[in-house]
């Protein structure tokens, strides 16, 4: 059977990066355009410029139907957005952190869980996929070369969050690496016009996210040290004992790698940008 065909309500999860993309554009040619498909972006706020004129190429490219979510804390728990309408400054990350009055970390990654896979759970769920003990299926774009995240959805089989969402991962059985992803991009008429490192784009998803790797971080900072002021801020605001909390303790704050920009220290000379942590948000 081609794993990019449905046999039922499906979830596509398109986080705006190329490797979700291609899968997007795969499911959707695998399957009739009556089929019971939701393509579904969950924006934090936090993501580039450039993912979110991606999302929207990609839809006005191949009339694929994105439906735009953002978190909120009032009830159904969702909105809906659009190209125009959505976040650029933080705000449903921002909401989050101060309805939790604490930060997100390497070891609680709730920004994940309620931003993206709760949001979408709730909106699947007005949609009535859950009434009557209903279940669904759930893509995600993790490759055959990401050994590590294959074999950890496979062994559990379903979500964390419920067991009627059963997770599928179609580029991992179609044996898609990444070189299939930059092969795919390259035989398009538009991209995601942001930079790869050896198949990573480094400024995807939310663009200094915690879980990448910390001279990753820095050379963004480095780059543009605005960047930092968002996250910078969000420490300031929750503390503990009266000291500023942190995203992570085993490398400096936000507001501390924002200084040492602005002053040309080199920092982690010996580290590269391989110590992220895997994370659903994906490529």
């Amino acid at each position: 059977m081609d794993p990019f065909r449905v046999t039922g309500n499906t979830a596509v999860s398109f986080s705006g990066g190329r490797t979700s993309g291609m899968m997007a554009r795969l499911v959707q040619q695998a399957n009739q355009a009556d089929a019971p498909i939701r393509y579904l972006f969950a924006n934090t706020g936090k993501e580039m410029e450039q993912t979110l004129q991606f999302v929207d190429r990609c839809a006005r490219e191949w009339g694929l139907d994105v439906t735009w979510l953002e978190y909120t804390r009032d009830e159904p728990g969702f909105r809906v957005v659009d190209l125009a309408s959505a976040s650029r400054n933080g705000e449903p990350f921002e909401t989050l952190i101060q309805a939790r009055k604490y930060l997100p970390n390497p070891v609680t990654r709730f920004c994940t869980v309620e931003l993206k896979i709760r949001t979408m759970h709730r909106y699947l769920k007005s949609l009535g996929w859950a009434d009557n003990d209903g279940e669904w299926d759930s893509i995600v774009g993790i490759r055959a070369d990401e050994h590590r995240r294959v074999a950890k959805i496979r062994a559990r089989g379903t979500s964390t969050e419920t067991p009627r969402e059963h997770m599928r991962l179609p580029l991992a059985d179609a044996g898609l690496t990444v070189a299939d992803v930059g092969a795919f991009w390259r035989a398009q008429p538009f991209d995601l016009e942001l930079p790869s490192h050896n198949g990573k784009t480094l400024l995807g998803n939310c663009d200094l996210c915690f879980l990448k790797g910390r001279q990753q971080v820095y050379s963004i900072i480095e780059t543009d040290r605005r960047r930092a002021d968002w996250w910078a801020a969000q420490e300031q605001a929750i503390t503990k004992g009266g000291d500023a909390a942190l995203f992570r303790f085993d490398r400096p704050s936000y507001t501390q790698m924002r200084e040492y920009a602005g002053r040309q220290i080199q920092l982690f000379e010996d580290d590269d940008l391989d110590d992220s942590i895997d994370c659903f948000c994906g490529d």
